[in-house]
């Protein structure tokens, strides 16, 4: 009688246990759910779930307090980014006019008498207004990209707009006697990105490399849409390579370099599901953009 009871009694402890896990489960199944709500919509509803114990009900509450102080920390952020997007973007129009006041002055000193030396004072002030004329260009240029958040997308002719971004600097190239070696496979490789975008990406790159290189430059694209930009650049570092797409990082202070431009390349093609970039071996630096094929599998 005795090892019945036993085994009855185990046979009641496993029952109860199973229920228990089968709750535990339904419970946790419950809270995926519920986490996953909250993450798309924006509520500060608690977290439901259908089981009792104390211990799978404060869980669930202290999720949806987290989740909900995440969300009030995202919010802040995004106002705050948005309110500096902004002061950037007010700062940088407002420096024109004095800037452009300032140029209207050189120039009416360069009409002037002047010893060599004040002309070369006149000149290094020239040089760095300039400088400070690109940067609040690509100030401005970097705030309202940075706040754009739609693309025009269609499908493009990668090959097509590389060629064009090319003629453009034609000028800069032969004034550098830099005559760029291209390879571009023959058959078109279409993507679906923005035109615009893929152009400024394009020249952004190109004029890094213009204006970084020893006398050389060289791209070629793969049929798969991979492109490599590549020029020897004898003065960089891997340091500094290493910090080519940081915001405002400036390779040499003595040239007219802003450290936007690759920057904004950076972000334009994250934006755009791309992947950029920058290796430097042997004195060459390239820079590599990529972008996928649009599939409805990826979603993109």
């Amino acid at each position: 009688m005795l090892p019945w009871l036993l085994s009855g009694a185990l046979a009641l402890v496993a029952a109860a246990l199973g229920i228990k896990i089968l709750l535990m489960h339904k419970s946790m199944n419950e809270i995926c759910d519920g986490l996953a709500e909250h993450l798309t919509t924006d509520t500060n509803q608690l977290i439901t779930v259908s089981s009792g114990d104390r211990t799978v009900r404060r869980l669930a509450k202290e999720i949806a307090r987290q989740l909900a102080e995440l969300r009030k920390q995202r919010r802040q952020y995004l106002e705050g980014d948005r309110e500096l997007k902004e002061a950037v973007t007010n700062i940088s129009h407002d420096l024109r006019t004095p800037l452009t006041a300032i140029c209207g002055y050189l120039e009416l000193l360069e009409t002037e008498e002047k010893s060599e030396k004040v002309a070369h004072y006149l000149a290094q002030i020239a040089n760095r207004t300039e400088a400070l004329k690109s940067l609040t260009e690509e100030l401005f240029r970097y705030s309202v990209i940075s706040s754009v958040s739609d693309f025009r997308y269609e499908r493009v002719n990668v090959g097509r707009v590389l060629e064009d971004c090319l003629i453009s600097f034609y000028g800069a190239f032969e004034q550098k006697g830099i005559v760029p070696q291209i390879q571009v496979p023959a058959d078109a490789v279409w993507r679906t990105l923005d035109k615009s975008a893929l152009s400024r990406i394009f020249g952004n790159i190109i004029g890094n490399a213009v204006k970084y290189s020893d006398g050389d430059f060289s791209v070629s694209m793969t049929n798969a849409g991979e492109l490599s930009f590549s020029n020897t650049a004898s003065e960089l570092s891997k340091v500094e390579v290493g910090k080519l797409f940081d915001r405002f990082y400036t390779v040499d202070s003595a040239r007219k370099s802003t450290g936007l431009g690759l920057s904004i390349a950076k972000l334009l093609t994250e934006r755009m599901n791309g992947q950029i970039a920058a290796a430097y071996k042997n004195g060459v630096l390239t820079i590599t953009v990529s972008f996928r094929e649009h599939t409805e599998e990826n979603g993109d």
